[in-house]
C-alpha cells in the first residue's frame, strides 16, 4: 500500500521520481506526489489519480534540483484529493515528508498542536507527524524528526526533506518497508527494490527503530535513539525485464503464462527425484522442530490463506499432524492457543504484510517455532522468521495474485513432502508425489492453450451481477481463490462454497441468472460433485465447469467445459486454478476494468 521514492545525487531527480512512482503503481494508490529541493526552496506538485497526471503537472512547472521524495497514496484517513496527496508540509512550508503506514494516535496529537497554535490544511494522519517535528524543531532537524517519531503510536516508513538543512534525505522506518540504494555518487530510496533495479543492485534495507541520513557524502545510520550502526549491503538479482510486460496486454496476463517456469523455479533444486525425497535448506536447521510438531498453523491473508487451506489439506493428509489455518488479522488478537512445540507457518509474497508480521510476532512471543513463505527476498517476514522458504516467483505486478498462489502451493507440497518422508512416508509414494509434481509446469502450459476457447466464452458472462464457485475436498479452495479473482479485478460479486453447503443456503440463489462455476475434476468425490451439480441444473443454474480430460459425461450437465490434464489429487489445485484467473481476466478486460491496478486493492498491504 502507497509507495516511497528518493533521490540525491547527481541528476534531475524528478523524472528518477515520477519514473519510481510508475514502478511502484502496482501497489495500489489514488493520488501522487513529488518535492524537489532547489536553491530557491522545495517545490511540490501533487495530483488525484494516475501518474500520468502527475507527470503532466511535473512538466508543465519543469521542476530542477538534484534532491526530492516521490508518493503513492493509498487513502486511509480522508478522501483522495489533492490536498490530502503527499507529500505535506509543516506550516512554514520548510519541513516537507512522505509516509506510509497508519499514525494511530494522530487525532491527539493534531488536537495538541491544534492548540499550540498550528492549522492543517488536509485530513491525513501523515501532515500531523510534519506539523509534530516543527513543533520539536529548535535547530536540528535530524533530532526533531527523532523526538517526533518517540510520541508516535503506529506504522510509518517516512522519509524527510527540509529547507533547514539542505541536500540531505532523512529516512525512518517502524512497521511499513523502505530500502536503500545505493550507487555511483547517488541514492535512493523506496518502499521496495523495483524503482531502484535501473539504476542499482546494491541496496540494504532498515529494520524497524531505525533511520538513514543521508547526503551527497554518503549515508549514516542509526537507531531512532541516536545510535550508530551499520547495514549490511545487499546484491539484488532481479532483472529489468522482470518488471516489465513483456509484450503482453497487462502485468496479469504475463504473470498467468508465466506459471510453467515459476512453479518449476519453486522446485528447482529442492528434490531428490530418485529418492522421492525433499531437501529445504532453509528449513535444515528447525526440520526436526517440524517433523516433531505437535501442531502447525498457518496464517495469512487473502490469495495466501487460500494456498494456506490447500497446506492444511496437504499436511494433514500426508504428515498426519493437525492443521490451523488462522486469518492472520484475527490470529492475534484472539490470544490463540500455541505451544513451544507447535510450528507457525506465515505466509506473504510481499513478506510486508502488516497482519501477517503481527501475527508471526505474537507466535514466537508464545515460544512457537516461525516459519516463513515469501517471495520477496530481504523483506521484514523473511528476516524475523526462525526459518523459512523462497517462492521464487520473481516480481509479481499485477495486483491479484496469480503466480505468487501456485508457487506458494508448490512450495507447501514441498514442506508437505519433506515432513512425511520423515514421518511415514514410502519411497515409492515420494518418487511417484514428485515425479507427478515435476509434471505440473507442462500440464500448467497445456491448460494455458486454451486461452483463446476461454477468452471467448467468457464474453457470454461480462453483464453478470453474481457468481457462485463450489469446489470439494482439495478444489474448495480454489473455488474461494477463483472467487476472489473474479471480484476482484471485474467488480462483480462472487463467492466460493464448498459444493455440499449449496444445499444450505446458497441454492436459494439459483436462478437463470447465476452462473455457476463447479471444480468437478475426477477425484473420490466426483459423482457427489456431479450431484450438487444436477442440482444446480435442475433450477436453471447456467454451468461452467473445470473438468479432468477424458470426461465426456461432464458436458451433459455443463454450458461450458473447460479441461485439465488429470493429476494426482493432492496437486490438482496447481491446475484447476489456471483456468480461474484466465476467466476472471478476460471477464474483467471485456468489462473495461484496469486489471494490473483494480479499484481501492492495494498490492501489500502494509496497515492493519
Amino acid at each position: 500500500m502507497c509507495g516511497i521514492v528518493g533521490y540525491l545525487g547527481k541528476k534531475e531527480a524528478a523524472p528518477i521520481l515520477v519514473g519510481g512512482l510508475k514502478r511502484l503503481e502496482y501497489r495500489g494508490y489514488d493520488s501522487a506526489g513529488i518535492a524537489v529541493q532547489n536553491g530557491t526552496g522545495i517545490h511540490v506538485v501533487k495530483e488525484v489519480g494516475k501518474i500520468r497526471n502527475l507527470e503532466e503537472a511535473v512538466t508543465d512547472r519543469e521542476l530542477k534540483g538534484v534532491v526530492g521524495i516521490g508518493h503513492t497514496r493509498w487513502a486511509t484517513h480522508g478522501e483522495p484529493n489533492r490536498e490530502n496527496a503527499h507529500p505535506h508540509t509543516d506550516s512554514t512550508g520548510n519541513i516537507v515528508l512522505i509516509h506510509n503506514g497508519i499514525i494511530e494516535n494522530y487525532a491527539a496529537l493534531r488536537q495538541m498542536l491544534k492548540e499550540k497554535g498550528h492549522t492543517f490544511k488536509s485530513e491525513t494522519d501523515t501532515e500531523v507527524l510534519a506539523h509534530l517535528i516543527e513543533e520539536f524543531y529548535t535547530d536540528d532537524i535530524e533530532a526533531a524528526i527523532r523526538n517526533a517519531l518517540h510520541e508516535v503510536d503506529g506504522t510509518y516508513g517516512v522519509a524527510v526533506v527540509s529547507a533547514y538543512q539542505p541536500n540531505h534525505i532523512f529516512v525512518a522506518r517502524k512497521g511499513s518497508p523502505i530500502v536503500i540504494g545505493v550507487g555511483e555518487g547517488e541514492y535512493f530510496v523506496a518502499s521496495d527494490v523495483t524503482p531502484l533495479v535501473p539504476y542499482t543492485r546494491d541496496v540494504f534495507y532498515l529494520d524497524d527503530y531505525e533511520m538513514a541520513i543521508i547526503n551527497e557524502k554518503g549515508i549514516a545510520t542509526k537507531t531512532i535513539e541516536n545510535k550508530k550502526i551499520k547495514k549490511k549491503v545487499e546484491r539484488v538479482t532481479i532483472e529489468l525485464e522482470s518488471i516489465e510486460k513483456g509484450g503482453f496486454d497487462h502485468f496479469m496476463l504475463k504473470e498467468i503464462y508465466e506459471q510453467p517456469k515459476t512453479i518449476m523455479d519453486a522446485m528447482r533444486g529442492r528434490i531428490i527425484k530418485e529418492e522421492g525425497i525433499v531437501k529445504l535448506g532453509g528449513l535444515a536447521a528447525v526440520e526436526d522442530r517440524l517433523v516433531n510438531a505437535n501442531k502447525i498453523i498457518i496464517t495469512a491473508s487473502g490469495t495466501s490463506w487460500h494456498a494456506g487451506l490447500i497446506g492444511e489439506y496437504l499436511i494433514e493428509e500426508f504428515c498426519r499432524i493437525p492443521v490451523e489455518v488462522e486469518y492472520a488479522s484475527e490470529f492475534r488478537y484472539r490470544d490463540p492457543i500455541v505451544g513451544e512445540n507447535d510450528v507457525i507457518i506465515a505466509i506473504s509474497q510481499s513478506g510486508e504484510t502488516a497482519d501477517t508480521l503481527a501475527a508471526l510476532r505474537e507466535g514466537k512471543r508464545k515460544g512457537a517455532l516461525v516459519i516463513g513463505v515469501v517471495n520477496a527476498v530481504g523483506s521484514t517476514i523473511a528476516r524475523e522468521t526462525d526459518a523459512g522458504v523462497y517462492i521464487h516467483a520473481g516480481p509479481e505486478i499485477g495486483v491479484a495474485s496469480t503466480k505468487a498462489f501456485t508457487s506458494q502451493v508448490t512450495v507447501l507440497s514441498l514442506i508437505t513432502m519433506m515432513i512425511a518422508r520423515r514421518r511415514n512416508m514410502s519411497a515409492e509414494m515420494g518418487r511417484d508425489m514428485v515425479n507427478e509434481l515435476l509434471r505440473i509446469p507442462e500440464k500448467v502450459q497445456i491448460i494455458l492453450h486454451q486461452n483463446d476457447y476461454i477468452r471467448d466464452f467468457a464474453r457470454r458472462y461480462t453483464n453478470e451481477r453474481n457468481f457462485l464457485y463450489l469446489g470439494r475436498g482439495y478444489n474448495f479452495p480454489v473455488a474461494l481463490e477463483g472467487a476472489l479473482k473474479l471480484k476482484e479485478i471485474s467488480y462483480i460479486h462472487a463467492e466460493g462454497y464448498p459444493a455440499a453447503e449449496m444445499k444450505h443456503g446458497p441454492i436459494a440463489l439459483i436462478d437463470k441468472d447465476m452462473p455457476v462455476v463447479f471444480l468437478a475434476t475426477r477425484d473420490a468425490i466426483y459423482d457427489k460433485v456431479i450431484s450438487n451439480i444436477e442440482e444446480v441444473k435442475a433450477r436453471g443454474g447456467r454451468i461452467i465447469c473445470i473438468a479432468t480430460q477424458g470426461d465426456d459425461k461432464i458436458q451433459n450437465y455443463a454450458d461450458h467445459v473447460i479441461y485439465v490434464p488429470e493429476t494426482l489429487n493432492a496437486l490438482m489445485p496447481l491446475l484447476s486454478v489456471i483456468p480461474l484467473q484466465l476467466l476472471s481476466y478476460h471477464v474483467a478486460v471485456m468489462r473495461g476494468c484496469d486489471v494490473d491496478q483494480p479499484r481501492n486493492l492495494a498490492k501489500s498491504v502494509t496497515v492493519e
